[in-house]
């Protein structure tokens, strides 16, 4: 008898070898609960309300590849377009890898988005340290207007497109300025690289956060996106500012995790992008991964901010 419990036994935990290779930290699950899916006609998961008169975009980052997949986020992205209705995407950079001449333009963002770019769809990039800001400033379906840091209104959204490769006092002095004088109810800001970060490959840029979290608390910045880790990740707030890291739209670095009470979501084993809506007070968001599975959703309620006198 006590043979045969302790064979049931190894093949109890063989089975789950099998099934998960390693267990993740508790908060890396794949999966969220935090809303039901919806019931709706295209028969995807959809955890977002789809309200009157919101703003609705997606976010990828870390894309430019030209893979297969790239082409498969690609794919989905339109999918969930057509039950969605965004009518933008937002890059957080490394928008093309490699070469930067017109058949890589073509082949590593013309041709995998060309259902998008066919309905009209907007794309808004910033700059990763993969891109050239000579050719990509430029590049008019990237809407950047010639800047390498800009800002655009959609609503009560207002973003913020920040160039983290180079945070110069001139930046710096135009990202105050820019806050100061915005009346949005939202302010969402976006970059590269990640001012808090669990992952192993490169970590938070504290430089970088030593100059731009100041004036995102004093100007009551809502949300921040970066990309550059090759993953997944929602952060706890820091004093109210909610911080999200998707660098894995395209590329994808596994298993990159040292988890931190600081980590609420994580996700390291595919690719991945998200689905924003914004209504009145409300932020809405599901994460979604390349075989179409919701990695993580739920929603941010607009806090209670008043931006310090100048």
């Amino acid at each position: 008898m006590i043979r045969r419990l302790l064979c049931l036994c190894l093949l109890a935990c063989a089975t789950l070898t099998e099934a998960g290779g390693r267990l993740p930290a508790q908060k890396t699950e794949s999966a969220s609960a935090a809303a039901p899916a919806q019931q709706n006609g295209s028969g995807l998961d959809l955890r977002l309300p789809l309200e009157s008169d919101s703003i609705r975009f997606a976010v990828i980052g870390d894309t430019g590849t030209g893979d297969r997949e790239q082409s498969e986020v690609a794919h989905l992205l339109e999918t969930y377009r057509k039950a969605v209705k965004y009518e933008f995407v937002i890059m957080l950079g490394d928008n093309i890898y490699g070469g930067h001449h017109a058949a890589d333009f073509h082949a590593k963002f013309e041709e995998p988005y060309k259902p998008l770019l066919d309905a009209g769809v907007k794309f808004y990039a910033s700059l990763g340290n993969h891109d050239d800001p000579n050719e990509e400033r430029l590049y008019k379906p990237f809407n950047m207007g010639g800047e390498r840091y800009y800002s655009f209104k959609k609503g009560d959204v207002e973003f913020f497109v920040l160039d983290s490769n180079y945070m110069e006092p001139a930046q710096l002095r135009w990202v105050e300025q820019a806050l100061q004088k915005s009346k949005a109810k939202w302010k969402i800001s976006y970059f590269h690289h990640p001012l808090y970060n669990d992952g192993v490959s490169h970590g938070p840029d504290l430089d970088l956060r030593s100059q731009l979290t100041p004036l995102f608390e004093k100007y009551c910045v809502n949300v921040v996106f970066s990309g550059h880790e090759h993953v997944y990740e929602r952060l706890q707030p820091e004093h109210s500012i909610q911080y999200f890291i998707l660098g894995n739209s395209a590329k994808l670095m596994t298993h990159d995790f040292h988890a931190s009470p600081q980590m609420e979501k994580g996700f390291d084993t595919d690719r991945a992008f998200m689905v924003v809506e914004v209504s009145h007070d409300k932020f809405y968001f599901q994460v979604i991964s390349r075989a179409g599975q919701t990695i993580d959703s739920g929603s941010e309620t607009l806090p209670v901010c008043s931006a310090s006198a100048p």
